[in-house]
């Protein structure tokens, strides 16, 4: 048997073995410091907490001369000299140093106010340059310039906030105090990237310090923001609005540090803290893909969390396993945590199980820089060096700046209740402001008297702004769109008409996206023999002049791409479909990923189709598909759930941005949802979209129109919130997503999508119903032998979906085609009040029935009650049928 070795004594190993080991020991040690320096370097300002909740000392890391034990070093070796290895840069340009010196250098990298966590990332180069930025001797000197560049910053940032406290002292704004800082930060992280080639940053953030960041980093003129705090004020615009500290902004303007143009935008968000990041993700892929910015060298964005919410929202893991996805990438985002240490009243420890709240950006291997946010110097070295990070290599970093809040969770709170010994700290600390201007002013970089001029310039122009707002007598909520349409819109922001062009296209157009949707474009392309039925299928039907719902969607997507209209469809196995009726994405049966989408071979000038599978995420992927609709009018957007079910984990998307966007930002967005729905025996999850929440939050109430006159339609759309529809045909499917676009103004659009129908062969439509002059049909009316002889007819039932046909089955059977009418409800919000009335009125003799195989307690029967009992005075019942409660 093999018996390992026992090291050999001290006294009995060659002087050679003992120098190697002294060196691989030196070499550990230097890695130690590399991989958990942070965990004893000094982060928290008040002294009191550890940002890392771990707050261990590890034990191989040299803070005191008896822990050289644990590498078989003593005291006599310090100042020995020892060999650098190659990584690491702390020699500078020598290549051996002391012990003493090693350790010194490695402690006032790693341990002072800058924690670093980037050793988990396995690119050895990405590696090489963290340690380079940061080990290396004399890398942060600051010219006094720049110096007093950054005292002026936090001068504007501070004052500020003593401003908005001295003038509306018992208002609630969410102010900045205890992390200042963030305005230098984030105008450092601007500037990098101006001179890196960006063009337009994109931002999203919560409300601590938004209206800092409008005034300071955006620009937003400072009466504006002012006269948000006047009650008395009438808005102009429509809709409810929102707080102040939610709404958005978008500026171009000049950096004054570059000299170059520079497009900034903050994304109106809710209180809902995290939901923002996937939509400002979307929008920024958009405005990149408009630009032809494949490389994401123009177009950046910085998302800014609190610290609670970044660990605790789950939307923020969706929207980071977005970010090197092929069609969501946005090449990089810088992430600026501003750690309070507290969320609301609770404490870290009560607040995540992780050590640090920015763990959660370790799974894409993002570094992490966590710094002292009361070392305003510190901050913005590692601002500088995050921005540099994202340009070079195109990937996420997250700065965590470890700070305090100086008021409770709002201006009216009283954190002493919850907080005792951190608020007694909060009110000894010496604000950052006066602490950096000491020690300026104590090296001569400043003088006192410039540093009070500096306070007095900034306080002039606030107290100038706010003379001019008490000018101003309304308030307009369009000063703050966040997304500007150039061109689309009058001046006004009004649409150019109210009328709806009709949406058919001519034939041949038809026949040619026919023709394409059932070949394959690329030669010597093997596709498997089951695809291979399906495009020949798709060849009959074109030649027959029908289509089914897959070849209606493929025409409408089609006809837009020929119109230069681009269309972005995204979700779940949307590529193929979950019903495998779509299959836009052809793949190779022989070639690893040699793929073929047909659908960008139809015209050489069309322009692209986008379809993507998502990562498996509604929440985020509904948010970033959001934001994608939210850069451009011209442009068909679509998000489809795996099932209609599926939406109600993105339902905070829907409530916050979707179905109020309009009212409280004036923001329109025509997102498509196509949420497949249909009760077929599938169990509860797969069945029900759940009409009856989008119903329930949709705002018609157009009952109130004197007459139904030829604009009806266009303008009931124009006053919705958004547009609820159930298609029965093809065609119908075909033009709703054609006036989607041809509408002159945006709306989001939920259509109800069938399963089973998908392969109905009944549920067909021919060409005559989409050729020029055709249009969406918001009612199909009873069209057999009923509707001859309507007085013969003993009852009209009113349907949408699925079930009609159902009912005209059934109906043959029983041979009832003379006495039951069936009327098709396609649009049921905003409700057809004129159609509806037109067709209760042509069977005066029918009892009338609403028929729907959803709960009674579902589906639409509540909210078309109220409607059909307006059209007929009450003086006829429409009875239920249907599923019980």
């Amino acid at each position: 048997s093999v018996v390992p070795e026992s090291r050999p004594a001290a006294s009995s190993r060659t002087k050679t073995s003992k120098l190697v080991e002294d060196h691989l020991a030196v070499q550990s040690l230097i890695r130690a410091y590399q991989i958990r320096g942070h965990h004893v370097a000094q982060l928290d300002p008040l002294g009191i907490l550890d940002a890392d909740l771990d707050s261990f000392v590890p034990s191989d890391l040299i803070t005191s001369i008896d822990k050289l034990a644990f590498y078989d070093l003593r005291e006599a070796d310090l100042d020995k000299e020892f060999q650098l290895p190659t990584t690491t840069f702390i020699g500078g340009s020598e290549h051996t140093l002391s012990l003493r010196e090693i350790i010194q250098r490695l402690e006032s990298t790693y341990c002072q106010h800058i924690g670093l966590e980037f050793m988990f990332i396995n690119d050895v180069e990405q590696c090489q340059w963290i340690r380079q930025k940061f080990e290396t001797p004399g890398v942060m000197q600051f010219s006094s310039e720049e110096k007093r560049r950054l005292l002026a910053r936090l001068v504007r940032s501070m004052r500020f906030e003593d401003f908005l406290a001295r003038k509306w002292s018992s208002e609630k704004r969410f102010g900045l105090e205890g992390c200042e800082v963030m305005i230098p930060a984030l105008k450092t992280i601007i500037d990098k990237s101006s001179e890196m080639g960006i063009e337009n940053v994109i931002l999203g953030m919560p409300h601590r310090g938004r209206l800092n960041v409008l005034a300071n980093v955006i620009r937003k003129d400072l009466e504006q923001i002012f006269c948000q705090f006047d009650p008395k004020l009438e808005a102009a615009d429509e809709g409810s609005g929102d707080v102040k500290y939610h709404l958005g902004m978008y500026h171009e303007r000049i950096n004054r540090v570059t000299n170059r143009n520079i497009t900034l935008s903050l994304v109106a968000n809710p209180s809902h803290l995290e939901a923002v990041d996937p939509v400002v993700q979307g929008k920024t892929k958009a405005e990149q893909f408009y630009r032809g910015d494949a490389q994401g060298k123009k177009v950046m964005s910085i998302l800014v969390h609190g610290d609670a919410a970044f660990a605790g929202q789950g939307v923020v893991y969706e929207t980071f396993h977005l970010s090197d996805l092929p069609s969501y990438t946005t090449n990089g985002t810088v992430h600026v945590v501003v750690n309070n240490q507290i969320g609301f009243t609770t404490d870290p420890r009560m607040a995540r199980s992780s050590p640090y709240p920015t763990d959660v950006a370790r799974v894409v291997n993002a570094p992490i820089f966590h710094v002292n946010a009361d070392d305003p110097e510190a901050v913005i070295y590692v601002c500088s060096v995050a921005a540099e990070w994202r340009n070079t290599f195109n990937k996420d970093v997250v700065v965590d700046l470890v700070c305090y809040r100086r008021r409770g969770h709002n201006e009216m709170d009283e954190p002493m209740f919850t907080q005792p010994l951190m608020y007694k700290q909060i009110q000894k600390q010496v604000p950052v402001l006066k602490r950096y201007a000491d020690k300026l002013i104590a090296e001569d970089t400043v003088t006192l008297q410039e540093f009070e001029e500096e306070i007095a310039k900034y306080d002039r122009i606030c107290e100038e702004a706010y003379g001019r707002s008490k000018d101003k007598k309304i308030l307009h909520i369009k000063h703050w769109l966040d997304s500007p349409w150039p061109g689309f819109f009058t001046v006004d922001g009004e649409p150019k008409s109210m009328t709806c062009p009709t949406t058919g296209i001519p034939e041949d157009v038809l026949t040619h996206i026919g023709n394409v949707a059932s070949s394959v474009p690329l030669e010597d392309f093997k596709i498997h023999t089951g695809l291979s039925r399906i495009l020949w299928g798709r060849a009959d039907m074109t030649k027959k002049r029908v289509v089914d719902w897959a070849l209606a969607e493929y025409m409408a997507f089609g006809s837009l791409l020929k119109e230069g209209i681009h269309v972005r469809l995204s979700g779940q196995d949307v590529e193929r479909g979950t019903f495998s009726h779509r299959h836009h994405v052809l793949h190779d049966q022989e070639v690893d990923r040699r793929t073929c989408v047909p659908m960008n071979h139809l015209w050489p000038d069309q322009a692209p189709y986008t379809v993507c599978n998502s990562s498996l995420s509604e929440y985020g992927v509904l948010g970033f598909e959001l934001g994608y609709a939210m850069a451009s009018p011209n442009a068909l957007v679509l998000w489809e759930a795996q099932f209609g079910d599926f939406h109600n984990t993105a339902q905070c998307i829907i409530d916050q941005f979707i179905s109020t966007g309009q009212a409280k930002w004036v923001r329109h967005n025509g997102i498509v949802l196509l949420l497949p729905h249909g009760m077929e025996g599938m169990g509860p999850e797969h069945s029900s979209a759940r009409p009856e929440r989008f119903l329930q939050m949709s705002n018609d109430d157009s009952d109130a129109y004197p007459a139904f006159s030829e604009y009806f339609e266009v303008r009931q759309l124009y006053d919705c919130n958004w547009i609820v529809v159930n298609c029965s045909t093809p065609a119908n499917y075909f033009h709703v997503l054609r006036r989607q676009i041809l509408l002159p103004f945006r709306k989001p659009l939920i259509i109800f999508t069938p399963k089973s129908l998908l392969r109905h062969p009944k549920a067909k439509s021919s060409f005559d119903q989409m050729v020029s002059g055709t249009s969406f049909q918001r009612v199909i009316p009873e069209d057999g032998a009923a509707a001859r002889a309507p007085e013969q007819v003993r009852r009209l039932i009113f349907c949408t979906g699925k079930v009609y046909y159902d009912l005209v089955k059934e109906r043959s059977n029983q041979c009832l085609e003379d006495q039951v009418a069936i009327t098709r409800l396609e649009q049921i919000s905003p409700f057809p009040f004129d159609l509806i009335k037109r067709e209760a009125e042509k069977y005066p003799g029918a009892e009338l029935v609403w028929c729907q195989e959803e709960h009674k307690n579902m589906g639409y029967y509540d909210y078309i009650n109220p409607r059909f009992m307006t059209i007929l005075n009450r003086a006829r019942p429409i009875w239920y049928v249907g599923r019980d409660p």
